[in-house]
């Protein structure tokens, strides 16, 4: 199997529990040398916090496990593009490369409104690969949504 899609069917279960809590399903891993050190999936609603996305969780998590800020030799994986918030932390914690799984046209920050990850005025770089398991990813905020509205209409 390929390695990419191995992480990301692991940022999609995530995802799911994410779904499970009615949150928008956004999951991510961080992998380092073929081990998970980071996990998270979204929890703004459920924590009552605008930073609890699943890109920041792992974040936090694989900085604890290596016990420093920087995440070298690390890759991220995460279902849906970062937003600003979550692709300026990528480049804080110094993350080398991220796999994305869909686009997210209302905030996509790594190549879809804008691409942080790769602005050269910053002092670090980010490698980027979109599209990994995209349709699997897309489906699962479809899905989300269209069931949410389903439920407004009742």
């Amino acid at each position: 199997m390929d390695e990419h899609v191995q992480w990301m069917k692991a940022a999609i279960e995530e995802a799911k529990k994410a779904e499970k809590l009615r949150e928008v399903p956004i999951g991510a891993v961080i992998v380092q040398y073929g081990v998970i050190i980071g996990r998270g999936y979204n929890l703004r609603e459920t924590s009552l916090d605008p930073t609890a996305h699943a890109e920041m969780i792992a974040i936090r998590q694989a900085s604890e496990h290596l016990k420093s800020w920087r995440l070298l030799d690390c890759q991220l994986y995460v279902t849906l593009e970062p937003c600003p918030m979550c692709a300026g932390a990528i480049v804080q914690s110094r993350v080398p490369q991220v796999i994305f799984g869909t686009t997210d046209p209302k905030a996509g920050c790594a190549g879809t409104l804008m691409n942080l990850l790769q602005e050269d005025r910053f002092n670090h770089r980010v490698e980027v690969t979109s599209q990994v398991m995209q349709e699997e990813c897309a489906a699962l905020l479809t899905n989300f949504f269209r069931m949410l509205r389903s439920k407004n209409q009742s």
